[in-house]
């Protein structure tokens, strides 16, 4: 998730899960820096492998076996400016709560975490949240913010069971969003493969809606309130068919690489045929126009491809989408 999102979910382990005993502000302090720690491998971005960051994100920095040692780097640091505050203990403690937070908030979003690294490189997305929500963060944040400025605290507590039901509430839309998926494409006809279901920005209301059919992805949108109102949407041929695209092992290998950051579901960009992109992710949900994917780089045996993002939102994008989030808006 977002930074402060990571910070205040730190913060609210930190303070809730233990005895505070040396007032909130050391608790609040490591639990939120280490909460944020786990997103410090981003820095491992190279220029001459522009896919190497994408293999590195939500690796071993987010994987569970190393919580105790990111926590030990952490407390390491912090207990240079928190020493007359709590002793190294108590801060390491504080630290290996914060951190423990950050990979299982991210499993939650749909990006994908690698928590059994080195066991496994799996990537766990159990897609029940958005990866910005302020509707999770505002409360959780202010929560906290309360327990440091009064020193009580229940207030960290009540932000670990709001949180918790949030979360809880996202599964629960998580599945009825499959039970959307599942009865749409029967409505069609068909037998939904590969389905998945991912809430869109800031909201478990609005959700995106991928599975696969007869060697298509199809890609669409849902309400899911009460009933399910859906949108309809767009569809792309499941294999990347490369024929007549003269490329070298090693931009074989990258899309390889690709396939596996987005789960297999990847597609051929229809307005740029070198493009491939991530159809889990666009702006309007019932789209496959990716905000991420791979530019081919025919006859250039010894480069890698290029990564590509497309992350400017305009004005008519933003204004369908909230036609699609509020419905009875027809966008102009």
């Amino acid at each position: 998730m977002d930074p402060i999102s990571q910070a205040f979910a730190g913060a609210t382990f930190s303070q809730s899960l233990t005895r505070i005993t040396t007032g909130q502000k050391p608790a609040f302090i490591a639990g939120a820096l280490s909460g944020m720690a786990a997103d410090l491998d981003v820095l491992i971005n190279p220029d001459h492998d522009p896919l190497l960051f994408l293999e590195f994100h939500r690796q071993f920095t987010h994987s569970l076996v190393f919580i105790p040692l990111g926590a030990l780097v952490c407390a390491a640091l912090l207990s240079l400016f928190l020493r007359n505050r709590a002793g190294f203990g108590r801060i390491y403690l504080y630290c290996l709560l914060g951190y423990a937070s950050h990979g299982l908030l991210d499993a939650c979003t749909s990006y994908g975490t690698q928590l059994f690294w080195p066991f496994s490189d799996m990537r766990i997305a159990w897609d029940i949240i958005s990866i910005i929500d302020p509707l999770f963060t505002l409360p959780v944040m202010f929560l906290v913010i309360a327990g440091v400025a009064t020193g009580r605290q229940w207030f960290p507590r009540a932000a670990l069971v709001y949180g918790l039901m949030y979360l809880s509430f996202g599964h629960f839309q998580h599945g009825r969003a499959l039970d959307a998926l599942e009865s749409l494409a029967a409505k069609r006809g068909h037998i939904a493969a590969n389905a998945t279901v991912k809430p869109t920005l800031a909201n478990l209301y609005l959700w995106k809606l991928i599975y696969e059919h007869d060697g298509r992805y199809y890609v669409d949108a849902a309400r899911v309130g009460i009933n399910y109102e859906f949108i309809d949407g767009a569809s792309a041929a499941s294999e990347i068919d490369l024929q007549g695209i003269p490329l070298s092992p090693l931009q074989t290998r990258d899309i390889e690489r690709f396939r596996w950051f987005s789960g297999g579901y990847i597609a051929r960009y229809t307005d740029d045929p070198l493009m491939i992109g991530d159809i889990r992710y666009s702006f309007l949900p019932n789209t496959i126009s990716p905000l991420w994917g791979i530019r081919l780089k025919p006859g250039a045996p010894d480069e890698h491809v290029d990564y590509v993002t497309t992350r400017e939102m305009d004005g008519h994008i933003r204004r369908q989408f909230y036609s699609m989030l509020f419905g009875g808006f027809p966008a102009p």
